[in-house]
């Protein structure tokens, strides 16, 4: 790699200002393409129809350069944000999209008198468990087999509007001890 290639790396590697703005229709096919790109089991559009046709299903792009490069679907109970789903076009990564897009939702609580987002994600999702903690989400328990696909276990990791509960959860390596055995 010479340095000119060094140098636009650099500059992909940029962090980008996104609109997040409401999903509508026409942004399905770049929705879809995304969600292709970043699951190894994604939704599929009659996915993304019936979640959003429900009352308290929401869905949101992340609009760059008047295209979607990352979109997040989520529902508001009561007192709580669930963030169903979450990704980010795999060109955009690591250049704030996701935490743009998660930022637009911590938002919420405080105009919404939600106090916390919960999620579930696959516990080999490393990468995803990384990206949540770092913006302080915390594991609160285990769902065993969460995911019918691969008979999964999912962490559930919950963001809280004012600092973290009382009761810690503190995950062990769970792949290591099941693969040792």
């Amino acid at each position: 790699m010479n340095s000119q290639d060094n140098d636009n790396q650099n500059k992909d590697n940029k962090e980008i200002k996104v609109y997040v703005r409401w999903m509508v229709r026409r942004d399905f096919p770049e929705v879809l393409a995304i969600e292709q790109s970043c699951f190894e089991f994604p939704w599929k559009e009659e996915d993304f129809i019936q979640c959003l046709q429900q009352r308290n299903c929401i869905g949101m792009v992340a609009e760059y350069e008047e295209r979607v490069v990352g979109f997040m679907i989520y529902e508001v109970p009561k007192n709580r944000i669930h963030l169903l789903n979450i990704a980010t076009s795999p060109e955009f990564r690591r250049r704030g999209v996701a935490g743009q897009m998660v930022q637009k939702l911590v938002s919420k609580l405080a105009n919404q008198r939600r106090s916390r987002i919960v999620l579930e994600v696959r516990e080999t999702n490393l990468p995803a468990l990384v990206f949540f903690r770092a913006l302080g989400f915390r594991a609160t328990v285990v769902i065993k087999n969460f995911y019918d696909d691969m008979n999964e276990d999912a962490y559930v990791l919950q963001y809280r509007l004012h600092g973290p509960s009382d009761t810690t959860f503190v995950p062990s390596n769970r792949i290591t001890t099941r693969t040792a055995g």
